[in-house]
C-alpha cells in the first residue's frame, strides 16, 4: 500500500518484560520429552495394530518437533547448557528424519536474511500457492544441501545427521520382509515434513511489504488458536526469535496496542 507508514522502532524487550524470555523448569522437561513420547506412542500403538492412533501420534510428533521442541534449541532459548542443547536437536530431528543444524543454519539465515532472495527458508513465499505445496517434494533435501555448502561452523553435525537418516532409512527397507513398522514411520514422517513450506513459508510471509512490521502477517482470533495450537505468532517471533514458544500468547498480547498504534490490521478467521 503506497501510503502505508513504515515502521523501523519496535519495543525493546525490556519494555515488554524480561519475563518473556524466562520458562519453568516444568516447561522444559515438558517441550524436550514430548517428541520421545510421541516417538515412543507409535512404536506402541503400532505393534499392537492401532494405526490410527499410531498416525496421530506422528501427527503430533511432526507439529511439535519443528514448530515447538526444535525450534526453540535452534535458538538456543531453552535456557540449555550449548553441548546439551546441540545434542537434543540433533537426536530430535534425527528422530523425525530430518537434520537438526540443517535446520538450524537454514533457519537463523531465515531472519538474518529475510526478505532476501538469498533466504531459502522463505523461498515458498515468493511461489504461487501450487509450486509451494511442490516445493515440500524437496524441500528438506534442499535446504540440507544448502546447508552443507554453508555450514557456519556445523559441517561435522550436518554430514552425521544425515548418515544417520540415511541409515535409519535403509534399516527400515531391510526390515520389510520382517515388520512394516519402521518404513511406515519413515514413510509418514518424510510425509510430515512436506507441509512445512506452505505452513511455515508462504501462509505467514509477505515479502513484498516495506517493512519488518510488514512483511510477516499478523494473525489473531480463537478459530487460528485453536486450529494452530497457540503458534500462529510468526510475526511476535520473527520480531523477537529469543522468546520461547511457551510464551508467544503473552508476547502477542503485549504487543497488540503497538500493533494497533501503527495500524497492523490483523488476519481472523470468523472468530
Amino acid at each position: 500500500m503506497k501510503n502505508r507508514t513504515i515502521v523501523t522502532d519496535f519495543p525493546r524487550i525490556s519494555e515488554l518484560g524480561s519475563d518473556l524470555l524466562q520458562i519453568s523448569w516444568c516447561q522444559r522437561v515438558r517441550t524436550l520429552s514430548l517428541p520421545f513420547m510421541f516417538c515412543l506412542a507409535y512404536w506402541v500403538f503400532a505393534c499392537y495394530g492401532l494405526w490410527l492412533f499410531a498416525f496421530l501420534a506422528l501427527v503430533a510428533m511432526s507439529f511439535i518437533t519443528y514448530g515447538s521442541t526444535s525450534h526453540d534449541l535452534v535458538h538456543h532459548n531453552l535456557g540449555l547448557k550449548r553441548s546439551t542443547n546441540e545434542l537434543f536437536l540433533s537426536v530430535i530431528e534425527a528422530i523425525s528424519l530430518r537434520s537438526g543444524h540443517a535446520y538450524q543454519v537454514v533457519h537463523l539465515n531465515h531472519h538474518a536474511q529475510y526478505p532476501e532472495e538469498d533466504d531459502i527458508e522463505a523461498e515458498a513465499s515468493r511461489m504461487s500457492f501450487l509450486r509451494a505445496i511442490l516445493e515440500g517434494f524437496v524441500f528438506q533435501i534442499r535446504i540440507y544441501l544448502w546447508a552443507l555448502r554453508n555450514p557456519r561452523g556445523r559441517l561435522r553435525w550436518i554430514v552425521a545427521e544425515g548418515v544417520v537418516v540415511i541409515c535409519f532409512i535403509l534399516a527400515a527397507v531391510i526390515a520389510i520382509p520382517f515388520t512394516l513398522i519402521p518404513i511406515i514411520y519413515v514413510g509418514l514422517m518424510i510425509a510430515g515434513s512436506w507441509i512445512i513450506p506452505l505452513i511455515t513459508s508462504y501462509i505467514p510471509h509477505d515479502p513484498q511489504a516495506e517493512d519488518a512490521a510488514h512483511q510477516t502477517r499478523l494473525f489473531r482470533g480463537t478459530l487460528f488458536r485453536l486450529i494452530t495450537f497457540d503458534h500462529l505468532y510468526h510475526l511476535e517471533h520473527h520480531l523477537y526469535p529469543n522468546v520461547p514458544h511457551q510464551n508467544w500468547p503473552r508476547l502477542a498480547q503485549r504487543l497488540d496496542p503497538w500493533f494497533e498504534q501503527i495500524g497492523l490490521k490483523s488476519i481472523r478467521f470468523w472468530f
